[in-house]
């Protein structure tokens, strides 16, 4: 669903691992790394979203994760080059709830390839404010943003 400014409405994840390290994607056929993400459909609730998502990307079910935490406003980000106001379907970029999950399964219950139409094509554990400055460029600030407002969660039981 894109709003009236351009924005797609869309989720955010940053998964944990025990040690909370984050998971760190690399798109498929592409050099680029990245959280977990998607689009939200008409009329589906925020977490209905963020689940759809993990388990499209990650192959993981509801009891593989425990939610810890979500960012209690949408954050923003432009994606260059695909604003035009003159098309009456512009895209200007993406407006997101981010979701702080920790693992709660194994690391072999992630499983990238689980559907034809994979997002990543490898993936690792990394420290936790590692992707901010390894993420492409646009998405730096809003990296930046979600990472913090959602750090204090990270030792909740």
């Amino acid at each position: 669903m894109i709003d009236s400014n351009g924005y797609r409405e869309n989720v955010g994840i940053i998964l944990l691992n025990g040690e909370n390290q984050v998971f760190w994607g690399r798109r498929k056929g592409e050099d680029s790394w990245q959280f977990p993400q998607g689009g939200v459909y008409d009329n589906e609730a925020i977490e209905a979203a963020m689940l759809r998502e993990l388990n499209e990307e990650l192959g993981l079910f509801p009891q593989h994760i425990k939610i810890l935490a979500q960012t209690k406003k949408w954050l923003y980000y432009d994606v260059p080059g695909l604003y035009n106001r003159n098309n009456k379907n512009f895209y200007r970029g993406q407006k997101q709830i981010w979701f702080l999950l920790r693992l709660i399964g194994q690391d072999h219950h992630i499983n990238v390839k689980f559907h034809k139409e994979q997002e990543f094509d490898a993936w690792r554990w990394v420290d936790y404010w590692f992707p901010i400055n390894e993420v492409v460029n646009f998405k730096q600030e809003v990296y930046d943003k979600a990472l913090h407002q959602l750090h204090s969660f990270i030792n909740m039981v």
